[in-house]
């Protein structure tokens, strides 16, 4: 055995080192100097060659390395140099494991690696020889490109060729638009549209939002009520939260009962207006309630010593220990006034801070690119719904009515590609356009609107990143509260989605004055299909679960789109629809 050898040999080291030792015991000691000056290195190169050796050794059996790791002292062990081995300088080899334990998955582990040590020389040596052959080879071990062990990931030119070809797909379908409808797209019905003229009685939309300033002021003095502790703070809570919940049921409540009096248009925005409303009332008054908290606890403030006309004049001739560059914070309760909740409300976030982030100027040329980009692609969007979209979904009626499921996916399809579209083409007009603009004019610094969703790899991930503003409010305002209560991360997680499906069918269901429960629905099918992407990325790799995320958006929204249409046409037109013919 090789291990054998070596304890042999060594053996036979020591009994020669004895002798020579006897042999120079009876000369002076300062003759032994230059010996020892040489020692460290020749210990460090016998110590490196016996650990070198002891690495390779793939023969050692289990009783040569037994007889190794019961060797506790290293009295007698020396190499060919006299050096005494210490043993433990070489545990991690012989040890069983870093903590002791009595396994035997580290010797496998070694010998296996001292395999593939071993392989590898012989694979460096034999490509030296091949290379060395006149026939002057080329091939050499590789995998192909699309082969996961090849490594390869420039897939550039792949892409190109996809989006190259959903170009041409989307243009036979454009073309095919044409032909059938013909051009449909008139500037004037936008107008009319948005103006919501012949749909409803006067500018009983924008009352409403005018209206909005009484919540604004009576959460505003209620505020300053607490502040000033005339207000006990369980009644202003109580006023508060009736305020919050009164201002989002207040456009159900009057769409309901004055519903022709609203365009969908009108509807719409005063929906989307008092849901923004809600959420950062909400937060103005729980971020008040945090700073009120720490403010109590410094209560009673301790009186600070007067400071003498010698210290001001020092402190003035030094500078003072503020830096005049360095603005000052808004302190509460200071910050309870017109002009901070105003700012707030019209900036572009829904978390309330007493400071934010301020930019020093406003860049022109980046405004004006923004504001071009909204009004561009505000007319791209008309134009899209009004050619494409429409006939689209007008066709999807009869089929969905009659549950022709065949013609119904092939409904479904068509409707996806532009619907994909434009739902892409808004993301990009109120995330980075709309709201870059508005930070831009009010100087606000933070404009992480939105991640990197494209690249989610499931669900989860995908609704933490495409929509920062809503998600940071939901982590903030209900995420962490529900989680200090007591509840589980899953419980909170849950809760979440049941407070967004809620905004959701709110935003579909009252505009439409259609109140079914498919947005809801499919908010709170997100939950197992969740679970379901996780398990794909996990079993299928990361690419699988992106492709999942990516089909849930593309055929989700058009389905939804569909089913609405389908139930508000039979609530709201119903005597017409024995005239409908499908084409």
């Amino acid at each position: 055995m090789f291990l054998y050898n070596i304890i042999t040999y060594i053996v036979d080291s020591r009994a020669a080192i004895d002798n020579a030792r006897a042999m120079t015991a009876t000369k002076d000691p300062k003759d032994q100097v230059p010996k020892t000056t040489t020692q460290p290195a020749q210990k460090n190169g016998a110590a490196g060659g016996l650990m070198k050796r002891l690495r390779r050794s793939a023969s050692v059996t289990e009783h040569n390395l037994n007889n190794l790791r019961n060797r506790n002292s290293t009295q007698h062990l020396f190499d060919q140099h006299g050096n005494p081995i210490d043993l433990r300088q070489y545990r991690k080899v012989l040890d069983k494991d870093e903590n002791g334990n009595g396994t035997s998955e580290k010797k496998l582990r070694y010998r296996r690696t001292q395999s593939v040590t071993r392989a590898e020389e012989i694979s460096n040596k034999e490509a030296k020889l091949r290379k060395a052959q006149p026939d002057r080879s080329i091939h050499r071990p590789r995998d192909s490109l699309f082969s996961w062990s090849s490594g390869f990931t420039n897939f550039t030119g792949l892409v190109n060729w996809g989006f190259l070809l959903l170009c041409i797909g989307g243009l036979r379908l454009g073309l095919e638009n044409l032909i059938k409808y013909g051009i449909r797209i008139n500037p004037i019905d936008w107008y009319f549209f948005v103006s919501g003229r012949d749909q409803g009685e006067g500018h009983n939309a924008l009352f409403l939002v005018l209206y909005s300033f009484v919540h604004i002021s009576l959460c505003l003095a209620v505020e300053k009520g607490l502040a000033l502790e005339i207000i006990s703070e369980g009644l202003g809570m109580v006023i508060q939260i009736a305020n919050i919940i009164f201002s989002v049921l207040l456009p159900v409540v009057i769409i309901h009962l004055k519903g022709s009096a609203f365009s969908i248009m009108g509807a719409t925005s005063v929906c989307f207006y008092y849901s923004v409303l809600f959420l950062k009332l909400w937060s103005y008054v729980q971020t008040n309630m945090w700073c009120r908290k720490t403010y109590y606890q410094r209560q009673p403030r301790e009186r600070r010593p007067s400071i003498t006309v010698a210290e001001l004049k020092r402190k003035h001739s030094t500078g003072g220990e503020d830096d005049e560059d360095v603005a000052k914070l808004v302190q509460y309760p200071e910050n309870l006034c017109y002009k901070d909740i105003m700012y707030f409300l019209c900036a572009p976030t829904l978390c309330y801070e007493l400071n934010f982030p301020r930019t020093s100027r406003v860049r022109k040329r980046f405004l004006l690119k923004r504001l071009l980009e909204v009004l561009i692609g505000v007319n791209v969007l008309m134009a899209l719904f009004q050619q494409w979209i429409i006939p689209s979904v007008r066709n999807s009626l009869i089929p969905f009515s009659n549950m022709d499921m065949a013609l119904a996916t092939e409904r479904l399809l068509k409707l996806a590609l532009p619907n994909h579209l434009v739902w892409l083409i808004f993301f990009y007009l109120l995330f980075h356009s709309f709201l870059n603009a508005i930070g831009e004019v009010l100087y606000f610094a933070d404009r992480n609107f939105y991640c990197d969703w494209w690249n989610a790899n499931n669900i989860d991930t995908f609704w933490r990143t495409w929509n920062m503003p809503v998600h940071r409010w939901c982590v903030r305002h209900l995420y962490i509260p529900v989680v200090q209560m007591g509840y589980s991360s899953r419980q909170a997680s849950t809760i979440v989605f049941l407070f967004s499906a809620f905004f959701h069918e709110y935003l579909v269901s009252v505009p439409l004055q259609t109140y079914k429960i498919w947005a809801f629905l499919g908010m709170m099918g997100q939950i197992p299909l969740s679970a379901i992407s996780r398990y794909v990325e996990r079993r299928l790799g990361p690419r699988m679960g992106n492709i999942i995320v990516w089909a849930s958006i593309i055929l989700g929204q058009p389905l939804c789109i569909m089913a609405y249409y389908h139930d508000y046409v039979i609530t709201h037109y119903q005597n017409a629809l024995n005239g409908t013919e499908h084409r």
